[in-house]
């Protein structure tokens, strides 16, 4: 006797969508993707010019370096925490016992995000990628970025699909040392939280289950270096970036963050370009010994050419000083002269170091005039002097009077 048909079901298809997902990065993609032209339509995948991708084992402080990040790269925007997107009861279930949330839900619940107006210039995103198949589904995203910039590039639109830039952030601590941070942090979150619940000042911090248990937190940990580890590490087949030691001092970690961007920076150039430039010294080069060459430069002044130094001196003191007084609200003065004192370029020198080493900014333009002095009224010659204006400008903080 046949059984009934309905005894005989197929697989339920969420079950397909999960092992097509764990195998099948360009179907994963292109599913995302094409959702995603159909909700929003190709026009408006309008995506951030800059992304930062921060991720590291637990414990390594991607929080607390997301902030750094933030402020050195001015970027107003809150991070995209990929754990917080990821807030569905069966998320929390699965992150409670140390796993990973599927793929597919990851990289959708992302790019929603990521077309957000806030995000339009840079996003810091904490988390993301974790695992090989989300690796390839971000070269095939930049790679549509790309894509897309090209598609619009003579279009009205064209302002909103700049070329992509990706800095990625790697911090990375040893098992032991990520699991002591794991169970301080737990610790530290129940003091917080019963202080926020006692005074009802502040905001409660997430608890999580890991936090809380060493074999969960050395689990969590475990998971990050089986899957996590091996996807950051193939990640550097795409884009090129090295891993921080995040166990030394925070202040070292921060330096090494910065020297990082800084080489990635480097690497945004076409190769050419970047070779041709880079004889060019970085201005926070130049800044950083600036102060102690013109030190140099005013005790020069002083041994090799003490009369003109007393003379530039004078003149400020006497010529502009008075002028600038009179502009202290509006932090800008000019001040014109014909001194023939300044016929030496050491003294224009002279006088910009000054000025530099009193807080103030100045710049010299010269102008010559030429001004008739004689007619001879039987050739029609006429002579010319050549007049030497020296436009001295000179900037400075200026008074909060009257400002809003």
């Amino acid at each position: 006797m046949d059984l009934p048909a309905m005894s005989v079901s197929p697989p339920k298809p969420a079950t397909q969508s999960v092992d097509l997902e764990i195998k099948d990065a360009q179907l994963i993609f292109n599913r995302v993707w094409r959702d995603l032209e159909q909700e929003f339509g190709r026009s408006a995948l309008q995506f951030p010019k800059e992304l930062i991708l921060l991720g590291g084992a637990p414990g390594a402080g991607k929080g607390t370096n997301t902030e750094f990040i933030r402020k050195i790269r001015d970027i107003s925007a809150e991070p995209i925490v990929i754990s917080q997107l990821l807030d569905s009861p069966e998320a929390r279930k699965i992150k409670a016992g140390g796993g990973m949330v599927g793929d597919e839900e990851v990289l959708r619940l992302l790019l929603h995000e990521l077309l957000e107006p806030q995000f339009r210039d840079s996003a810091v995103l904490d988390g993301f990628p974790r695992t090989k198949v989300q690796v390839e589904c971000l070269k095939m995203f930049y790679d549509q970025m790309i894509q897309l910039r090209r598609e619009f590039s003579h279009t009205p639109e064209a302002h909103h699909f700049r070329q992509p830039t990706f800095h990625i952030m790697v911090l990375f601590v040893d098992e032991a040392e990520s699991i002591a941070r794991q169970l301080k942090r737990g610790q530290e979150t129940l003091a917080h939280n019963a202080e926020v619940t006692q005074s009802g000042i502040g905001e409660l911090w997430e608890v999580r289950n890991t936090d809380f248990d060493e074999n969960l937190a050395r689990n969590r940990y475990r998971t990050f270096k089986e899957k996590t580890y091996d996807a950051l590490v193939s990640l550097k087949q795409i884009f090129h970036y090295h891993f921080i030691n995040a166990q030394a001092r925070i202040e070292v970690v921060q330096e090494n963050i910065i020297r990082e961007l800084e080489y990635q920076s480097s690497l945004e150039l076409d190769p050419r370009t970047y070779d041709l430039l880079r004889h060019i010294p970085l201005a926070d080069d130049i800044v950083l010994h600036a102060r102690q060459e013109l030190v140099n430069r005013l005790d020069e002044y002083q041994v090799e050419n003490p009369e003109l130094l007393v003379a530039v001196v004078d003149f400020i003191q006497d010529k502009t000083m008075p002028i600038i007084k009179r502009y202290a609200v509006s932090g800008r003065a000019m001040i014109n002269t014909e001194d023939g004192l300044f016929e030496n370029p050491v003294a224009l020198a002279i006088l910009i170091d000054i000025f530099s080493e009193r807080g103030f900014r100045a710049s010299v333009d010269i102008h010559l005039q030429e001004i008739p002095e004689r007619f001879d009224l039987i050739t029609g010659r006429i002579e010319i002097r050549k007049k030497r204006v020296y436009r001295i400008t000179v900037l400075f903080g200026g008074s909060q009077i009257r400002r809003g």
